[in-house]
């Protein structure tokens, strides 16, 4: 029963964090870092209609970041993240992160540049 309490967190946290990629529309392909960056991008443009694009970004930021807390990524993963205006550092840090290396973390799929992000930038102290 022990072995289950330790595993069962993490197991849901997998399987929330892959639904975007089964669940997205694009026929079982993964929705990728840079299909992602798009929305979180034009977030900060209201005069193109930002706060549509703001609010697809930001509400997978918070799903993610919910799901992850759900599942105490504190303990488990050492994630920290942030508990001021959440949606918009874990996006601003996750545009960051991707520019870090563009060619290769835009074909990430996002679930994974998301977490990559919040494991890099939002560590525990």
């Amino acid at each position: 029963m022990r072995a289950f309490l330790t595993i069962a967190p993490l197991a849901l946290a997998g399987a929330i964090a892959a639904a975007p990629a089964f669940a997205d529309g694009h026929g079982g392909t993964p929705y990728l870092a840079g299909e992602l960056m798009a929305p979180c991008q034009e977030a900060d443009s209201d005069a193109r209609n930002g706060e549509v694009p703001e609010l697809e970004c930001e509400q997978y930021m918070l799903g993610f970041v919910g799901a992850l807390k759900a599942v105490d990524a504190k303990a488990t993963m050492g994630i920290c993240a942030p508990e001021v205006n959440t949606a918009d550092e874990v996006r601003w840090a996750f545009i960051r992160w991707v520019y870090k290396d563009y060619s290769a973390r835009r074909a990430m799929p996002a679930d994974e540049a998301v977490l990559g992000t919040l494991k890099d930038e939002f560590p525990c102290n």
